[in-house]
């Protein structure tokens, strides 16, 4: 397997971020070509350099030697956004959500996601109304539309503004969110066929009016992190006998404080199958 090679990811995350802000300059869909440039894009989830301050060649002083050699393509990056942007503020919200996917914009493997599908399909699972509330740039969406019946509606949720916009340019066609999942419509409850995404993980607080409100233990545990929130929402998006399927971190299941989060799974949801995939 090859090593992850930040420089030739950083350079391909730049030059699809160039191209979403031509497609929206130039208020135009994106070519076969410019669909291909979208697609390298990985995200920033390995690339931390991304939080080390390169606005000025100053700053190159602050920089760990190790990481050297990206200063001069993150450099780039802020200058393309704030080359595409209109105010300081907007240029400022477009850095800051990449940097707040640092720690979760991990994408999921194509053949993964493809395995996931096909088991549904085997199933004989044909879901119409599919929703993947972490969708990053569409590796559920794209696999869920080869099982899905025919006129399916896909929605998918995701919060990274520059993701969000490449995602909905690769999709048109699909109801794509540029928000995070806790500002999905109550009228979603119980609505969808399938659930499905690789949902992150980590102890982030998540502020959702419905969760605040409860005295219910499982979603008070549940309110308190990423991956316990995306859980108990999920299902509660299902309609009775959808199907959640999700990638998730091993803390669901093993972490003591979150037995109020399983025992609630256990309660309402019966488990088809569960799988723990390798460390690396």
């Amino acid at each position: 397997m090859a090593s992850y090679n930040k420089k030739e990811h950083l350079k391909a995350n730049i030059e699809a971020i160039k191209t979403i802000f031509a497609l929206h300059r130039e208020q135009r869909t994106a070519t076969p070509e410019e669909r291909t440039i979208l697609e390298a894009y990985t995200g920033f989830g390995a690339l931390k350099c991304i939080l080390s301050p390169a606005n000025t060649m100053e700053d190159i002083a602050r920089w760990n030697k190790s990481e050297l050699e990206l200063f001069p393509l993150v450099m780039e990056l802020h200058r393309t956004i704030r080359d595409n942007t209109t105010s300081e503020s907007q240029y400022k919200s477009y850095m800051q959500s990449l940097k707040n996917s640092v720690m979760t914009a991990f994408y999921t493997p194509a053949p993964v996601v493809r395995d996931i599908a096909a088991s549904l399909r085997e199933a004989g699972i044909v879901p119409q109304r599919i929703l993947d509330p972490s969708a990053g740039m569409g590796e559920f969406i794209r696999s869920f539309d080869g099982i899905a019946a025919e006129g399916h509606t896909t929605f998918g949720f995701e919060k990274d503004i520059l993701t969000g916009q490449m995602l909905s340019a690769l999709h048109p066609e699909d109801k794509i969110r540029i928000r995070g999942f806790e500002e999905i419509e109550s009228k979603f409850g119980g609505y969808f066929d399938v659930v499905s995404s690789n949902i992150p993980f980590g102890d982030v607080a998540v502020f959702d009016p419905v969760f605040s409100k409860t005295d219910e233990p499982a979603r008070k545990v549940a309110r308190m992190s990423l991956h316990n929130y995306f859980f108990v929402k999920g299902v509660d998006m299902l309609r009775k006998g959808g199907v959640l399927a999700f990638i998730t971190s091993q803390g669901v299941m093993n972490v003591p404080t979150n037995e109020p989060v399983r025992e609630w799974l256990m309660n309402h949801t019966r488990l088809v199958s569960a799988v723990r995939l390798l460390m690396n």
